[in-house]
């Protein structure tokens, strides 16, 4: 399948692309006969599951397969000048010129011992453009382009101390800095909470029609592509099944493979589901408070953040709380605060009948099994040196709960139950995929038999066809045990489908609180309003 315009004349033209993997995996291609066009000034967005292929495509245009890879037929043109086969000195000074790409991760593609400004600036002096004083103005230029406060300060401070948004906006101007025909998206949103993510999308517009570059999107989410997208590849197992424009493979998708992916994209639940009249509070939350303080330098300022200012709330068994904000909200600050992983700086956590918050380690480490977390990477909260049997097994059996032998049976039974098989339980986290994987750290969870457990962005790295399967399977068990949760997220359309109350943080504080029917369709906090016109895809739909 080929994606064409009449009467144009593509920018970048892929035929019959063809990936080779290593031997010993599940299918011998990353990418098979894969080819398109993209046009000039276009937003063409490659969607698909984890494994599809897109990124390993986007990865071949930039010449930048990975040794294990090798292209092994087709061809890649860049305005009728083929790019399989140059050397290496010829692609490098293509790339950032003719080709520039985002990654996914800012935080892991950006030097973290470079100021932003020098990254910026190494891109200008490895393709020697301009003066020194010239780059030191396209800097400040493409700083402020991308919407970055006060360039000139911002341009001294390395990765670390922005915040995601910041980071990935710094991204958008290194690959910005030539002025590419071509840049290239790599799921630049994935990680975002809503609003930030709604401005990024915003500014890649913008620069794209500004600049007349054409843009290929790599995303995993529908939403995205309604809001961005002029046209649309849907890649599975590393073939092409599906093209056409946004509004086409949107309103009228033809493939099955599409079909599935569109209906496991989470909407905004209209009516809230049915809860018990009779109500038990597991927790109860009273003005809580957690202050972080910091300064800059030794005889610097003092800053205070009030990470969580004030919370109030009950948690019912068998019910879940739904907690959304943007990135800096205290939303996970407060999960934290709940675990006792941080403590907390006043307030009351009634849990059993005893205020938690001010039990030493020591007191309350009897109660710890009894309140477990989720956590969001489930590859860095599993030990690799660990096999999945020992990640479940060692804390049961570390508070004296179980046997090892007692551990073992629970643990491979519990595999089975969270959609694995027992098998699992002697294999290790790198054997796994990222939704297996989550699937992992619900078992682990489990193991204790806890009465809460804190789900923090538990599903915000998964594809959405996993993601719906992982919901599932919390709701599920939710209702089986009678557990109560907190489900800490950014994404609002997740928060509605699986939560009975939703509380909206913003700044540490809680601006609205209440069923989600009311707090998506009738917010009465400005805040909450702009969260909900920032998802993707809210405009046009």
């Amino acid at each position: 399948m080929t994606i064409t315009s009449p009467g144009a004349t593509p920018v970048l033209s892929v035929r019959d692309l063809t990936v080779a993997l290593p031997g010993n995996l599940d299918r011998p291609f990353a990418v098979e006969n894969v080819s398109f066009d993209l046009q000039p000034s276009e937003i063409l967005c490659i969607i698909g599951e984890s494994g599809s292929g897109k990124s390993v495509t986007a990865n071949t245009v930039m010449g930048l397969l990975p040794d294990v890879m090798r292209v092994t037929d087709g061809q890649i043109a860049f305005r009728g000048r083929q790019l399989l086969g140059l050397p290496e000195s010829e692609l490098r000074k293509l790339r950032g010129r003719a080709v520039s790409i985002i990654f996914q991760d800012p935080l892991s593609a950006l030097n973290p011992l470079m100021t932003v400004g020098d990254q910026i600036r190494e891109v200008l002096d490895a393709h020697a453009i301009g003066t020194v004083e010239s780059r030191a103005a396209k800097v400040l230029e493409m700083l402020t382009e991308v919407g970055l406060p006060e360039p000139t300060l911002i341009q001294h401070q390395y990765p670390f101390r922005l915040s995601g948004g910041q980071r990935q906006r710094v991204m958008i101007a290194m690959a910005l800095a030539l002025d590419p025909d071509i840049l290239i998206a790599d799921e630049p949103t994935t990680a975002l909470d809503v609003t930030t993510q709604a401005q990024i999308l915003d500014l890649i517009r913008r620069i794209q029609q500004r600049k007349g570059m054409s843009v290929m999107f790599i995303t995993h989410d529908f939403g995205v592509v309604a809001e961005i997208a002029d046209r649309v590849i849907v890649m599975e197992k590393g073939r092409m099944v599906e093209q056409g424009t946004a509004q086409q493979v949107l309103n009228a998708p033809e493939h099955p493979y599409t079909q599935k992916l569109i209906a496991a994209v989470p909407s905004l639940r209209e009516e809230d589901r049915a809860r018990e009249t009779a109500k038990y509070v597991v927790m109860q939350v009273k003005d809580l408070q957690k202050t972080y303080r910091t300064r800059s330098g030794f005889l610097g300022r003092m800053r205070e953040v009030h990470a969580v200012n004030g919370i109030s709330f009950d948690l019912h068994k068998g019910e879940t709380l739904g907690i959304v904000g943007e990135s800096g909200s205290g939303k996970s600050s407060m999960g934290k605060v709940l675990m006792k992983l941080i403590e907390a700086d006043g307030g009351e956590i009634r849990f059993q009948g005893e205020d938690v918050a001010k039990m030493t380690e020591e007191e309350f480490r009897p109660l710890r099994a009894r309140i477990q977390m989720i956590f969001q990477d489930p590859f860095a909260s599993l030990n690799p040196r660990f096999t999945i049997g020992q990640a479940l097994t060692v804390g049961p059996v570390a508070h004296s709960l179980l046997t090892h032998a007692d551990a073992r049976a629970k643990a491979e039974d519990l595999l089975e139950q969270v959609g694995l098989d027992a098998s699992a339980y002697d294999r290790y986290p790198h054997e796994f995929s990222g939704g297996q994987r989550q699937r992992v750290g619900i078992a682990r969870a489990l193991m204790f038999d806890p009465e809460v457990i804190v789900a923090d962005e538990a599903v915000s790295a998964l594809d959405v066809s996993i993601q719906a399967q992982v919901l599932e399977l919390l709701d599920r068990i939710r209702k089986e045990r009678k557990l109560a949760m907190i489900f800490i997220t950014h994404d609002l359309r997740v928060a509605s489908q699986i939560s009975d109350e939703i509380l909206v943080m913003h700044r540490g504080k809680m601006v609205e609180y209440g069923p989600p029917s009311r707090i998506f369709h009738a917010p009465e906090h400005d805040y909450t309003r702009s969260l909900v016109a920032a998802i993707p895809g809210a405009k046009a739909a």
